[in-house]
């Protein structure tokens, strides 16, 4: 595998910007690694993985072992870092939201022979990112083939509960966590009214986590829909052990 740290300018936000790039390598000489997988493909499968509220593009090389784990499924790996954002067009900060749905996988193509079709490209978070995950793959179904929420934040409204400073930073004093894109619960509603795809969903929490609840809440707004939805839980809380096992379980489960 082949680890890129890439610094860029992004536009949207009028700052530059960073992203972690895991790319495929043919390296059967390489000890410990099992790097032969993919490596032929002109384009490469690309899974987005997001971060979340604490922390930034480089801590799932620093928490787990994703760099070993994909290195025998032959496909790329972008973590890119979006702060404190939400993955919002924020009220008072960054457009987040419009850099992450629309500027970064453009960017990322442009510099990495990464594919552009539905079916390779997948994208998964834990908490924060948990919630970023499915909001891309619920209001941009023409993008992704699957989504994945490990302990998602996934009530975007709680927000304003737990920390309504920041709330108010990213959506307004207004109503705009409530609305789509960044209410999940609307977005899925409309996602199974329109005529799109609907990308395999994946979602787990551990029963011990503090958004346990806010993740129930979702799994049962999306069966009542009919979304392909696959749940796990079990003994876990917010931390990085949990994580760290799931995000193989993910891996397992993507459509590759």
């Amino acid at each position: 595998m082949a680890l890129i740290q890439c610094d860029f300018f992004s536009e949207t936000l009028g700052l530059s910007s960073s992203m972690n790039v895991i790319l495929p390598q043919s390296a059967p000489s390489q000890i410990g690694m099992d790097s032969k997988a993919g490596h032929a493909q002109a384009k490469h499968k690309t899974l987005y993985l997001l971060h979340g509220l604490s922390d930034d593009h480089s801590i799932w090389l620093r928490r787990t072992s994703i760099e070993r784990y994909v290195s025998s499924l032959g496909i790329a790996v972008v973590m890119p870092a979006v702060h404190r954002s939400y993955y919002a067009d924020m009220a008072a900060g960054g457009n987040y939201w419009t850099f992450i749905s629309e500027e970064l996988p453009a960017i990322a193509r442009s510099f990495f022979p990464l594919s552009d079709r539905r079916e390779d490209n997948f994208v998964a978070g834990l908490s924060m990112g948990g919630y970023g995950a499915f909001k891309l793959a619920l209001n941009k179904p023409d993008q992704y083939a699957a989504a994945a929420s490990l302990s998602g934040a996934l009530d975007a409204a709680k927000l304003a509960a737990r920390m309504p400073d920041l709330a108010n930073q990213i959506f307004g004093a207004g109503n705009g966590a409530n609305e789509v894109p960044n209410n999940l619960f609307l977005a899925a509603d409309t996602l199974v009214q329109s005529d799109s795809s609907i990308p395999l969903l994946y979602q787990c929490c551990g029963t011990e986590d503090f958004l346990y609840e806010d993740n129930i809440r979702f799994r049962e707004h999306a069966k009542q829909l009919g979304l392909p939805l696959a749940y796990e839980e079990g003994p876990g809380e917010h931390e990085w052990g949990y994580w760290d096992k799931q995000i193989q379980r993910v891996l397992e489960w993507l459509p590759l």
